[in-house]
Parts: structure tokens; C-alpha cells; sequence
């Protein structure tokens, strides 16, 4: 049981979180999907891949992106914008996803979906970064409304009158009301 408890600590996702890490992370993704792109090798959408696996594992926790974001660049542009976490989570995990199948379409001899897939990390990553819109967030939230995703997963998401007070750091969103 106590095993069981640290793992799940280890492997929590922060929530809420400062948006301005969010999308400092967008950013270098971004630049690393670019870099992907011009350079067309394999073992930078290992380094792709494996940063979303490791942000989804545990937010910034794992990831040099997540680390860096969170503990140089967010503090250096201004107090934390709060926003909720689970959305972000969901988000980074449809750039897993992605990443992971451009991954093994590479090694299927399928180059053009793994650049196409790459592509559509970077649009995404570069609303984020540039513009502050989550695409996966916006996803998280339509599945939410049409009850895909229960209310009870970001209560905060659900609530607009919750949303103001997370923007503002007047409410630990934990998904526990």
C-alpha cells in the first residue's frame, strides 16, 4: 500500500498548472519538431516521443522540456497563470500518441505519415506556444460537454464560475472539488 502510494505521487500530474510552462514546453517542442522535420531522422522523434511520454508520465517531473520550463523560463515571465491540469495531461497525451505512431511509421518504412504526424504536432504545439490555444485542451473540453469525459475528472473545466478562480490562484483544482 505504501508502494502503491508512492508511485502514484511519483506519476501524479500537477494540477493546476502554470500556463506560462505550458507553453514555454510548446515552444521547444516546436523547435524540436522542426529540427525533426528539416533533419529527417529517427532518433529525434525518439527524443520527441519519449519527452511527451515522460510530461504525460508526470508533468515536468521527467522531462528536460518540463524542467527546464517550470523552473527557468515560467518564473522569469511573471506570478503563475493557473489553469487545470487534466486538460494538459490530455493534450500531452494526444502528442504521445502521435509522436510514438510517427515513431514506428518510421521504422515501417512509411516516412511520409511520420512527417505528416510531426506536422500536426507542430501546428498544435505552435497554437500553444504562439497563442496560448490548447488544441487538446479545446478536444478534452468538447468531450467533456458531450459527456465523454465526466465532469468530475476537471471540475474546474466544468464550472466556469471554478475556471476564474484557477485562472486567479484562488482554488487548488484537484479534481476534488
Amino acid at each position: 500500500m505504501l508502494m502503491r502510494t508512492a508511485v502514484r505521487k511519483l506519476l501524479a500530474f500537477p494540477n493546476p498548472v502554470n500556463e506560462y510552462a505550458a507553453r514555454s514546453v510548446a515552444a521547444m517542442v516546436v523547435l524540436l519538431c522542426l529540427a525533426t522535420l528539416e533533419l529527417r531522422t529517427p532518433w529525434l522523434l525518439w527524443l520527441l516521443a519519449l519527452g511527451f511520454l515522460a510530461r504525460v508520465a508526470s508533468g515536468p517531473r521527467f522531462s528536460p522540456f518540463g524542467l527546464l520550463a517550470t523552473r527557468v523560463i515560467a518564473p522569469r515571465l511573471g506570478p503563475a497563470r493557473l489553469v487545470p491540469g487534466p486538460p494538459k495531461r490530455f493534450a500531452q497525451t494526444i502528442g504521445a500518441t502521435l509522436s510514438v505512431v510517427a515513431l514506428v511509421a518510421s521504422y515501417l518504412d512509411a516516412p511520409t505519415v511520420s512527417w505528416v504526424l510531426v506536422g500536426m504536432i507542430t501546428v498544435a504545439a505552435f497554437l500553444e506556444s504562439v497563442f496560448g490555444f490548447c488544441l487538446g485542451c479545446a478536444i478534452f473540453g468538447r468531450l467533456q460537454a458531450v459527456g465523454l469525459i465526466p465532469a468530475s475528472v476537471c471540475e474546474a473545466c466544468n464550472d466556469i464560475r471554478l475556471r476564474s478562480r484557477v485562472a486567479t490562484g484562488g482554488l487548488s483544482v484537484r479534481g476534488d472539488g
